[in-house]
């Protein structure tokens, strides 16, 4: 994953988890105001009731204005403007509250102006357990105007909780969307630090093989003078030594080579020099050296280049790598003696279509998608007969890629395997 590609998923990452952010937290104000709202809306149609039976009880008339008035958010005070007993006022916020679905524990207070406070308070539980009615042990305050004579107070000390107890639900979500920003910045820091530590790797291996290919050059030279040494030659067994020396040598270039080439890839480095050419012609030009590799397990070459028009846009190095990668896992992955068929053949919609068909173990189904991963190998237990890092299909796969080019499998265990690269093909 490129760093390109990490911003840009930071970036709308955040700005979607902002935007949820944003319309949840308005969604819980607003809720909260709803619940508000409505709170107070039975609770001033229960003041007014409340004031009504306590004037019909004790026969007296009620102010025309500021009846009932909200001193703050939980506090309630009603101007009813006369002498009534705290009896009958339990009794009429029992019926007003009841009427009005209101089962909320509240403090109510009677105001003297004798002494200029409220007194008689008590402290009404509807909770349950503890229905009950206690006295206060301090008394609510009083009102600031002056012009409010005879009056009684009501406040409800859990109206906070009682609404956000109906907004349960909304609350749910919100801890829930919290949970998913924590959990997607908990996810950024661990994609973050892994692409650091992919980094620190991938550069250690890239230092390593730029190391390797000093003392790799060294004893590859050295090993060409040895061979070209007359004694060398005249003793088989140190002439057969220095082979192999120089087999695995070259063995271990290439690999190293690889390892560099797909650093390139994964840097975007990889340049591609385009240019037209007539792909029989450079089948035919290489077939001779695939050959060699395949006669030297027994097998056999055939070439079935029917097309009508072999000429691409391709890079000639990436294109020629990519046949030998393919014919070499061919013959590496053939138990016996390797069959193997390269075709070129006209597809549809003036497609030229490039074939490599083995008669190998096959790869099962499960496997045919990651086969073209990097460092991805089909697991054959404990068995390690065939060598390699898993570089090869994922250069494959890369360099189709950059050339706009479909890669296509088709294999069976035991059937072998057949991978075709579709490509536009250019007059």
């Amino acid at each position: 994953m490129t760093n390109t590609v990490i911003r840009r998923v930071i970036v709308m990452g955040a700005l979607a988890c902002l935007s949820l952010l944003a319309i949840q937290t308005y969604w819980v104000l607003r809720t909260w105001d709803i619940q508000e709202r409505e709170f107070n809306r039975k609770v001033n149609q229960a003041m007014l009731d409340a004031a009504n039976q306590l004037a019909g009880l004790n026969l007296f008339d009620l102010p025309t204005n500021r009846l009932v008035d909200q001193v703050s958010s939980n506090y309630w005070v009603v101007n009813v403007n006369n002498v009534f007993e705290a009896t009958e006022l339990e009794l009429c916020l029992d019926r007003a509250f009841e009427a009005q679905g209101l089962k909320e524990d509240y403090l109510y207070g009677i105001f003297d102006c004798s002494s200029d406070q409220m007194v008689q308070g008590k402290f009404v539980k509807y909770s349950a357990g503890s229905a009950g009615r206690i006295p206060i042990s301090e008394p609510l305050p009083k009102h600031s105007d002056s012009d409010f004579i005879y009056y009684f107070g009501v406040q409800f000390p859990g109206k906070s909780s009682n609404i956000l107890s109906n907004m349960w639900i909304v609350i749910a979500f919100s801890v829930l969307m919290l949970v998913t920003l924590v959990f997607f910045s908990y996810s950024m820091f661990v994609i973050l630090r892994q692409k650091q530590l992919s980094e620190l790797q991938r550069d250690f291996i890239n230092n390593m093989t730029h190391e390797f290919k000093t003392p790799i050059s060294t004893i590859n030279i050295s090993t060409d003078v040895f061979l070209q040494n007359e004694k060398v030659k005249e003793d088989p067994r140190l002439n057969r030594y220095a082979g192999i020396i120089k087999e695995q040598v070259l063995r271990l270039n290439t690999q190293v080579e690889k390892v560099l080439q797909l650093a390139k890839i994964e840097r975007d480095n990889i340049e591609l020099n385009i240019e037209k050419l007539d792909l029989a012609e450079l089948i035919y030009s290489i077939s001779p050296s695939i050959e060699l590799k395949i006669n030297d397990k027994k097998g056999n070459l055939q070439l079935s280049l029917t097309a009508s028009n072999t000429v691409v846009y391709a890079d000639r190095i990436h294109l020629t790598n990519i046949l030998h990668n393919l014919v070499d896992n061919a013959v590496k992955y053939t138990r016996d003696n390797p069959e193997i068929k390269i075709s070129l053949f006209d597809g549809p919609g003036k497609k030229l279509t490039l074939s490599i068909q083995d008669n190998g173990i096959g790869i099962a189904r499960e496997h045919q998608k990651r086969v073209f991963d990097k460092f991805y190998r089909v697991p054959t237990g404990n068995l390690h007969n065939v060598k390699g890092f898993g570089l090869g299909l994922f250069y494959v796969k890369t360099v189709c890629k950059q050339h706009k080019w479909h890669l296509e499998m088709d294999s069976k265990p035991g059937e072998g395997t057949n991978i075709r690269i579709v490509m536009p093909s250019r007059s």
